[in-house]
């Protein structure tokens, strides 16, 4: 049994500006609408096309955060009075671990699936500006809610240590930093506190708003990774909003509540086909457009993303049809007409391709691509083939009636 029931209160933290398409996340948001203008079609991709992937979540999760290895190797390229006392976590170097204040006496490593709390500051490895400071925050270990350096740190830690955490770009803000505050590819100094350690809520005790709560924090801590481009720990967040979603329940849910919490599944389950757009996994982001379907058949979205995975896959027969129903639905819909018209011009050229083939194939196209034809013949022209044959039955005929005057 739970010891509580109330969801994790991890923030994912303020994000910075999403790349291009980061938009077409399911938030709210409306799709940008055509303005009435003559305005040239943007040959970019759509935006929604750069949502955030759902391959069939064990893909996803198996490509997903690594887990710790502990480990005492030295680092690399560095000479410390201090060096054995790091702890390198995955034996990159990348993330690195030193105990400032050792735990109590018997104090144990909080296990995946519990909600932590720690205390947080973090500053730049580079000058040493400090660009957080959390006096509690709020996570479940294992599902990467915040940062996968802390995600992957905190595991190898006692209730009451704290500990220093230096951790390369990959495993905090990547490439894209955290405007204003984090440049891009930043190293980050994390110090931690680890206060408690409790186990998680029992979903199945939930009632029906703490169900949606802790799903739409899921789906929000989906959408900032998805903004950092990290699309597996995108997928991952996503896949855990759903589970909570459609966890069985010991408690009543009103049909309000019922409602609330399928608009979340949707929304989760567009973002889901987004983020396995973005990882290739046509299959599962296909199949994740088709249960969103199967419950908002006249759901945008998700028929716009069907229809991209679909058009990614070479399917312009059918992803056509698909869209034009989505222009249907929202016939002033800038980013579908887009991605309409440029599926058009690629089937006609693919049909264009496939006669010409199908021409050669049959032996009726010349080099130009057009039907052969024969010598040309003259009016009176007789072939010699037939005139061979004539000329083999008329011999046939004299031969047959002297063996017939013979007999006679």
């Amino acid at each position: 049994m739970a010891s509580k029931a109330a969801p994790p209160t991890a923030d994912p933290g303020p994000v910075s500006p999403p790349p291009s398409g980061a938009a077409q996340l399911d938030s709210g948001e409306d799709f940008e609408v055509l303005d009435g203008t003559d305005e040239e079609e943007e040959e970019d991709d759509d935006d929604l096309s750069e949502l955030p992937p759902l391959e069939d979540l064990g893909a996803a999760q198996n490509e997903g955060p690594t887990e710790p290895q502990p480990s005492t190797s030295e680092e690399t390229g560095h000479s410390s009075p201090l060096q054995e006392e790091w702890m390198d976590i995955l034996g990159n170097g990348l993330l690195r671990k030193k105990i400032l204040v050792a735990g109590p006496p018997g104090a144990k490593r909080p296990s995946k699936g519990q909600d932590v709390t720690v205390q947080l500051k973090v500053s730049l490895e580079d000058d040493g500006t400090q660009v957080e400071d959390q006096p509690s925050l709020t996570f479940t270990l294992g599902d990467c809610d915040f940062l996968q350096a802390l995600d992957l740190s905190v595991q190898l830690m006692n209730v009451g240590e704290t500990a220093l955490i230096i951790a390369d770009a990959k495993y905090c803000y990547g490439s894209h930093g955290r405007s204003p505050a984090i440049p891009p590819n930043s190293t980050l100094r994390l110090e931690v506190a680890l206060l408690t350690a409790v186990d998680g809520p029992d979903l199945e005790l939930l009632s029906g708003q703490e169900r949606v709560a802790l799903a739409d924090h899921k789906r929000e801590c989906g959408n900032a990774h998805y903004q950092r481009a990290d699309f597996v720990l995108a997928a991952n967040s996503y896949d855990l909003a759903l589970k909570a979603i459609s966890a069985s329940s010991k408690v009543d849910v009103s049909p309000e509540e019922e409602a609330e919490l399928l608009e979340l599944k949707v929304k989760c389950l567009n973002n889901l086909a987004a983020s396995q757009l973005k990882l290739d996994h046509y299959s599962a982001a296909l199949n994740s457009c088709s249960l969103a379907l199967s419950h908002q058949p006249d759901n945008i979205k998700a028929l716009f993303r069907k229809g991209k995975v679909l058009a990614q896959q070479g399917e312009y027969a059918e992803a056509i049809p698909i869209l034009r129903a989505a222009l249907k639905l929202e016939p002033s819909n800038k980013t579908i007409h887009s991605e309409l018209s440029k599926l058009v011009k690629k089937h006609a050229a693919q049909r264009h391709t496939e006669t010409a083939m199908y021409k050669k194939m049959l032996g009726t196209a010349g080099a130009s691509g057009l039907p052969t034809k024969g010598p040309a013949k003259g009016p009176r022209s007789i072939p010699w083939k037939w005139l061979f044959g004539a000329t083999a039955v008329a011999l046939g005929g004299v031969a047959l009636s002297v063996v017939i005057a013979a007999r006679n």
